[in-house]
């Protein structure tokens, strides 16, 4: 049961780097986190359209890395209503485009709303009530990594049959289990070290929420690989030389952004009509 140390170390290795700059972007404060995020969107843009539009990819790129700047920034002014009618309206026009420079106009308006959600919500955890926000946001994150690593390892050790073969082969079942535990680990040990404002006892919300958000970090990962043999490529993009794009590192964290976002506002709902 040997272990692929070359994929595994370069799983370790972007998660690594990618956690500790976004965490250092966390509290550095929510102008650096802005850049960060900016700055990812411009790659993100770039491959998809690499990847959903290969014969000529410069048009749709920027019209989803206009769109995502656009509604990234609205978002961070705390105005998030308008950044999610903009996100709308921007995959939208987005299609519209597309089609005028004869490109598929589904695939551009689903790439402003796959990368551009998850890109508010996370800006919105952020800059949420400062330490709290603070907190969830590393939530998404170390939960995100732990699972994915967990997920590569366990899967390489006890492999077994196969989580959906159609679309990603190298997904076993025992990956699968292990991705679950160990973000719900994660999650338990975050909600006991850092003020994420949970009922008692902290550990147990942890513990669920750390599951819910592995749970969407692995179906994020399933999905890009859909997305991937759609498009009829291995990878979304070369930034980290053979181990694919950006977008193949963050498509499940994409996900479980979107859970733990819509889990802080029930518990916020429920202080406020509490």
């Amino acid at each position: 049961m040997a272990i692929p140390f070359g994929n595994l170390g370069m799983r370790v290795i972007s998660a690594l780097v990618l956690a500790p700059l976004a965490v250092l972007a966390i509290w550095a404060g929510s102008l650096w986190f802005l850049a960060i995020m900016l700055a990812a969107c411009v790659v993100l843009a770039r491959e998809w359209a690499e990847m959903s539009a290969r014969e000529r990819p410069g048009p749709i790129f920027w019209a989803v890395a206009v769109s995502l700047i656009a509604v990234t920034a609205i978002a961070h002014t705390g105005a998030m209503s308008p950044a999610l009618v903009t996100l709308v309206l921007a995959a939208a026009a987005a299609g519209l485009f597309a089609k005028q420079v004869r490109q598929e106009g589904l695939d551009a308006a689903y790439g402003v709303l796959y990368l551009g959600w998850p890109a508010i919500l996370l800006i919105w955890l952020r800059d949420g009530q400062s330490g709290v926000g603070l907190s969830w946001t590393i939530l998404v994150f170390v939960v995100a990594w732990s699972s994915d690593v967990a997920a590569f390892i366990v899967g390489s050790v006890f492999k077994g049959p196969k989580l959906w073969p159609r679309y990603s082969p190298n997904k076993t079942w025992s990956g699968f289990a292990g991705g679950l535990m160990a973000g719900a680990g994660a999650g338990a040990l975050i909600a006991s070290v850092l003020p994420l404002d949970l009922p008692n006892p902290t550990w147990a919300w942890g513990l669920l929420l750390g599951f819910a958000a592995a749970l969407a970090t692995m179906a994020g990962d399933l999905w890009e690989s859909a997305l991937k043999r759609r498009f009829g490529v291995k990878d979304a993009g070369g930034l980290i030389p053979g181990h694919g794009g950006l977008l193949d590192r963050v498509d499940g964290l994409m996900f479980a952004a979107v859970v733990l976002a819509g889990a802080r506002l029930l518990f916020i709902l429920t202080d406020a009509t509490a």
